[in-house]
């Protein structure tokens, strides 16, 4: 709850509180007084409800008051929206979508853009939802390489738009990127397989705080009756886990058995007894090692 709080802290009740405070003095403006807030056209659809409500209704809060102080200053201030066409370059779009999203954005260079345009007009352009790259292109731009933070590279839809959030974490996924919002649906298939299931518990673990304190990039060579190459990312995001080989170099390589993979996260063998009888190989960053260590305590704890 703090963090929903948070969110609505900042964006809802933020925005009624600057806007109810700037009221007194762009009413006595006499050079075209103008609200903008930075929030989505009020797409209901449940799409965007779903796996983030609390952030979508803190958003969605922001365009209430647009479509609300609209009508309530009509004549006086002018009220609008301004939203992205595609995803921008922030910190918190990295935070979104890891390691290799920032060639699918623009710079925030074209909301200041488009910002500037809006707030030129006259007060009774208000009530408007408005998508940077649409207010630019009434401008006359163009050409919109000038924004991309990699010119020529396919861009991402922003969120709220006419793209599902399991559409835009495919297309993320397809340049490299890793979206931390992924939707449950996109998840891979579960299987009855122990190795699997043994994932099931340790993506269950994992959520930022792990990640924090680990910063960590885990690759296993599993041999044996289920053998196969497993990682498990506590680096960035809020952490993932899965089959395959992991994105970028992994600070620790351990090579075991998959069925002593399996006794290990359960606790039925613990890993410097693994490590010392030669069960378990290990390369790379020994205080990594160490720290995962701490991980498969949270999973004991959630009896595997």
């Amino acid at each position: 709850m703090k963090k929903v709080d948070l969110m609505l802290g900042i964006n809802l009740r933020g925005t009624y509180l600057t806007s109810k405070l700037v009221l007194p003095h762009l009413l006595k403006s006499r050079v075209s007084p103008h609200i903008l807030n930075l929030s989505p056209p009020l797409n209901l659809n449940p799409v965007w409800f779903k796996n983030h409500t609390a952030y979508t209704m803190a958003k969605y809060g922001m365009s209430m008051c647009v479509l609300g102080m609209a009508e309530e200053f009509r004549g006086q201030i002018a009220v609008n929206a301004l939203w992205p066409r595609t995803a921008i370059q922030t910190a918190a779009m990295d935070m979104l979508g890891g390691a290799g999203v920032a060639k699918q954005c623009r710079t925030a260079d074209i909301m200041a853009d488009a910002a500037y345009a809006v707030l030129s007009k006259p007060t009774d352009f208000t009530g408007n939802f408005l998508i940077d790259e649409d207010v630019l292109r009434g401008e006359g731009v163009r050409h919109f390489d000038q924004y991309a933070v990699e010119p020529g590279h396919p861009l991402l839809p922003d969120f709220f738009l006419d793209e599902t959030p399991e559409s835009l974490a495919q297309k993320m996924e397809e340049h490299g990127a890793t979206p931390t919002f992924r939707p449950p649906s996109q998840a891979p298939p579960t299987s009855s397989g122990p190795i699997e299931s043994t994932f099931d518990v340790i993506r269950a673990s994992i959520n930022e705080d792990v990640v924090k304190s680990t910063q960590g990039l885990y690759r296993f060579d599993l041999t044996g009756e289920h053998s196969g190459v497993w990682f498990l990312d506590l680096k960035s995001g809020s952490g993932s886990a899965g089959a395959g080989e992991p994105e970028g170099k992994a600070d620790v390589v351990m090579t075991m058995d998959s069925d002593d993979f399996s006794k290990m996260f359960s606790g039925r063998l613990k890993p410097t007894l693994a490590f010392m009888s030669g069960k378990l190989k290990i390369k790379g960053d020994m205080t990594m090692a160490i720290k995962l260590e701490k991980l498969m305590n949270r999973m004991n704890r959630a009896k595997l």
